[in-house]
């Protein structure tokens, strides 16, 4: 069993390393398309006037769903372009360690969901919570992908702490309507600049 073990462990080590580049040149639109997706969402949120506490959290919900949804789409069709299996051990490593964040990620958002309009869960202090567990989930699919990966998890992190704590020193509450745009900024905004980094420094002369 231990052998078994290994043995797919190695074999996931070697598939990284040949595919990196093609794995850095797939990130590239699918960190874009995540960026105009969140600004999108953020503009829509906005003028829909979308902010009932409930209503936000379903609504930024369904966004991250359909934004890991693309996301594993745009990385497959990819994959399959190489004849790479579309359940491949790679995709495995990655979904694993997306897995912890995303299930705490789903019970946080289903239970501001749930919390009665007035609670402060069910209001702003969502928003860290998502950032927070998203660079979490970056960071560790990180490990199996470009290392920058990891640098971009820290920065959702690190937003996410210093949104709890300058929540926690606001005197009064800050309008709803106005997290679209701290979303559209974050979720939206630095995905835009990550890929379009992406797209600029990667090597064009690179062959799959």
């Amino acid at each position: 069993m231990q052998s078994h073990w290994a043995a797919e462990h190695l074999l996931v080590i070697r598939t990284l390393m040949e595919r990196s580049a093609i794995y850095r040149r797939a990130l590239a639109p699918i960190v874009l398309s995540l960026g105009l997706l969140g600004l999108a969402a953020a503009y829509c949120g906005w003028f829909f006037g979308v902010d009932a506490p409930r209503s936000f959290v379903v609504y930024w919900s369904g966004i991250g769903l359909l934004g890991i949804s693309g996301a594993y789409v745009m990385a497959r069709q990819q994959a399959l372009k190489v004849a790479e299996a579309f359940w491949s051990a790679p995709t495995r490593r990655v979904t694993q360690a997306l897995l912890p964040s995303l299930f705490v990620g789903f019970v946080a958002s289903s239970v501001a969901a749930l919390l009665p309009p007035g609670h402060a869960w069910s209001q702003w202090w969502i928003l860290p919570v998502w950032m927070i567990l998203y660079g979490c989930g970056l960071h560790a699919a990180g490990f199996f992908m470009p290392r920058g990966i990891k640098l971009f998890g820290w920065g959702f992190i690190l937003l996410g702490c210093a949104l709890a704590g300058w929540l926690s020193f606001i005197p009064v509450a800050v309008p709803l309507a106005r997290a679209h745009g701290v979303m559209g900024a974050t979720f939206g905004g630095l995905h835009l600049a990550y890929g379009v980094y992406l797209y600029f420094s990667e090597p064009r002369n690179n062959e799959p």
